[in-house]
C-alpha cells in the first residue's frame, strides 16, 4: 500500500506482549542511498533511552493500530545498530530539500513522499514550488526514477523538457488514440432485398 510520509508520523508503535502503546513515531530515518526508510525515532513516557529508535526489520505489522512490534525490547538507541548509526551521522532530511533538474531548473523543495508500505521504499517525492510559482501550479510529484543524484542540500531529477519536432511545432502531427474496451466492428452482412 502506499501511504503518505506525514501519515505516518505520531503513529503508535503497540508492543503485543503488553498489548499498549509504548511509544509514538516522531521522524522517519532514510538512507539517502537508496532512498528508503529503515527506521523511525520514536518517543514515550515508557522508553528506557532517549533517542530510541523502531527499525523497519523489527515491525510485524502495520495496522488501523498502529506499528505493531514484539515488545519494548525491539526499541534500540542510536549506539546499538552499526547501519543505523551510520545513517543517523548523515543527519539526512528529505523534507524542504530543493529539488533541481538537470537543466538546472528550480523545481522547488520536497513537501512530502509517498511510501509503499510493505517495503518503506520512497516512491514518489510532491515537490511544491516557491511562493510565486505556487499560485500557478499546484506541484510536482517525482518518481523515483526520475531521480539523478541526492546530495546534502539538493534532488536532482531528469528534466522534463521535450524538445518539439518541426512538425509538432506546426501542428502537422496529428495524434490517433485507441479504446482498448471498444471491440472492432464486425462486418455486417449485406442486407437482401425481398421484392
Amino acid at each position: 500500500m502506499l501511504l503518505l510520509g506525514k501519515r505516518l508520523l505520531q503513529t503508535p508503535v503497540m508492543s503485543l506482549q503488553v498489548g499498549i502503546k509504548i511509544a509514538e513515531t516522531t521522524r522517519p530515518i532514510i538512507d539517502p542511498h537508496v532512498l528508503s526508510i529503515v527506521a523511525y525515532e520514536v518517543d514515550g513516557t515508557l522508553l528506557d533511552a532517549r533517542p530510541s529508535f523502531i527499525r523497519i526489520a523489527d515491525i510485524r505489522e502495520l495496522s488501523d493500530l498502529g506499528m505493531i512490534v514484539d515488545s519494548s525490547d525491539e526499541l534500540v538507541g542510536s549506539d546499538d545498530v552499526v547501519k543505523l548509526r551510520d545513517i543517523l551521522a548523515l543527519d539526512f532530511r528529505l523534507i524542504s530539500m530543493h529539488v533541481v533538474d538537470t537543466q538546472g531548473k528550480k523545481l522547488g523543495k520536497v513537501e512530502d513522499y509517498t511510501v509503499d508500505t510493505d517495503t518503506f521504499m520512497i516512491q514518489q517525492l510532491s515537490v511544491r514550488g516557491g511562493l510565486i510559482s505556487s499560485l500557478s501550479s499546484t506541484g510536482h510529484m517525482i518518481h523515483r526514477s526520475q531521480i539523478i543524484e541526492i546530495d546534502d542540500t539538493t534532488i536532482t531529477v531528469k528534466s522534463a523538457d521535450k524538445k518539439l519536432t518541426e512538425l509538432e511545432t506546426e501542428g502537422v502531427i496529428h495524434r490517433t488514440y485507441n479504446n482498448p474496451f471498444r471491440k472492432p466492428a464486425e462486418p455486417q452482412p449485406e442486407a437482401s432485398r425481398l421484392d
